[in-house]
């Protein structure tokens, strides 16, 4: 009897992952919009693949992959030395990182084509969002294994490129989600201290972003001792004190009346956020400069200097600090891309979502029999966010998470992983042009009175 109940377990949670999101006979899917649980599963593809490459990345099953096609010829033979001073086995872990993040890539370009210009869950489309998650799985499973047969030839080289510059546009997604968490926040504390008649809402905002301010002066003290050496690193200093003062430059104009005017929300807690943040591309940029005087992250000899062969030639290590934060920031920031709604007008625009609809509008919407134990549909009338615009931001996740795995290192024309100042660039670029963003969802009320954002 119990094997004969469990079965008929699976065989509804089966029909949950073979139908659509609503999953009307299945008890195994969560009471919640199709639409959010949509998202999530997705989401959870994509840290199935990253946890693949970090395994990949583990010295244990580097020595497993000399087995496949694509092995480096050089392993069994003459001594191999590379710049950053790692190991061909090292070297065969990041080229499968490099296939592992393709196949995801691949994987969401896939849908973000396939669900272009879909306008409600009555299109035909729509039910392959939000459902035949077994049968997606296994044309997720299919590509991975595909892209490990791909030839190693010029591949690695090329594919670098397309993750520079998916992670360049990623990192302004990023701030992006940081402007409409912090809006989301100021937001919601000032209106429970309009609702309590209590000052503690506000101290609370002024604390925190007093906090932020505080840890990014701490951020730049640290940058000038750590990445920085008297009469050289001049590139560096020059980042750090460019940034401190474009980030000085956004905080004033956030609390300009004529901007408090527009956006009466608008204020130093969003601006000490992006200042941070700012300072923590800046940490990231630095860590990629290829100058040992400048850069303490540099991987260097072990022992007396010398550098052999193989994976038992000498220890390599990945994790360093920025590439463990860099790695939190961005689950964090996936799990927002899932969970999102907002109400910041000139976000929802360049993110391609809709404004999140009032408490009276939404109840409405919402039938009024919830059955539980299933998802149901809330996109019949209209998608509550972009099909398309999804998956192109995991597309540009997988190709950044593919980035902070590698530590930015390009594979050379010899075989070697080599930390450039292309990497540095791009981030500083970066870093640039989040605080323009930034700068223009302050200053585009004001530009473009007429223009409705929303």
């Amino acid at each position: 009897m119990g094997a004969c109940l469990g079965a008929c377990s699976l065989l509804s949670c089966a029909s949950c992952l073979c139908g659509s999101a609503p999953c009307i006979l299945c008890s195994c899917c969560p009471c919640s919009h199709s639409s959010t649980l949509s998202r999530l599963i997705f989401t959870a593809f994509l840290f199935l693949g990253v946890l693949v490459s970090v395994i990949m990345l583990s010295p244990g099953v580097e020595g497993q992959l000399y087995k496949l096609p694509w092995v480096c010829e050089e392993a069994a033979g003459s001594p191999v030395v590379l710049q950053g001073h790692i190991d061909c086995g090292s070297l065969l872990g990041h080229r499968a990182v490099y296939r592992m993040c393709f196949a995801m890539a691949a994987f969401f370009f896939l849908f973000t084509l396939l669900m272009t210009c879909v306008r409600s869950s009555r299109d035909p489309r729509a039910a392959i969002q939000n459902g035949f998650w077994f049968f997606k799985f296994l044309v997720f499973v299919g590509i991975t294994v595909g892209a490990f047969y791909i030839p190693d030839g010029s591949f690695s080289n090329i594919w670098f490129y397309f993750g520079v510059a998916g992670s360049f546009v990623f990192l302004l997604v990023q701030l992006l989600l940081l402007i409409d968490f912090a809006h989301s926040w100021n937001q919601r504390w000032l209106n429970k201290a309009e609702k309590s008649d209590s000052r503690t809402w506000y101290a609370g905002l002024f604390f925190f972003t007093l906090l932020f301010y505080a840890l990014s002066i701490v951020a730049v003290a640290l940058l000038f001792i750590y990445y920085t050496q008297p009469g050289a690193c001049y590139e560096g200093k020059v980042f750090i004190s460019l940034n401190l003062i474009f980030c000085f430059c956004v905080s004033i104009v956030a609390v300009l009346p004529k901007v408090q005017d527009a956006q009466p929300s608008s204020g130093l807690l969003q601006a000490s956020v992006i200042t941070l943040y700012t300072m923590f591309v800046t940490w990231l940029a630095l860590s990629n400069v290829p100058d040992r005087k400048c850069n303490p992250n540099l991987l260097t000899h072990f022992g007396n200097g010398t550098v052999l062969a193989g994976p038992e030639g000498y220890e390599t290590q990945w994790w360093d600090a920025p590439s463990i934060v860099g790695l939190i920031v961005f689950i964090l920031c996936t799990l927002f891309i899932s969970l999102r709604s907002s109400d910041h007008r000139q976000v929802n625009s360049l993110m391609q979502t809709e404004e999140c609809p009032p408490v009276l509008e939404a109840t409405q919407q919402q039938p009024v029999e919830v059955c539980e134990g299933r998802a149901f549909d809330n996109e019949q009338d209209s998608v509550t966010y972009s099909y398309s615009f999804f998956h192109f931001c995991l597309v540009l996740a997988s190709l950044h998470v593919m980035m902070t795995l590698t530590n930015w290192y390009r594979p050379g024309e010899t075989r070697k992983m080599i930390s450039t100042w292309t990497a540095v660039w791009v981030k500083i670029c970066a870093s640039w042009a989040g605080l323009l963003l930034y700068l223009w969802t302050l200053v585009a009320p004001l530009l473009l009175p007429n223009r409705d954002f929303s």
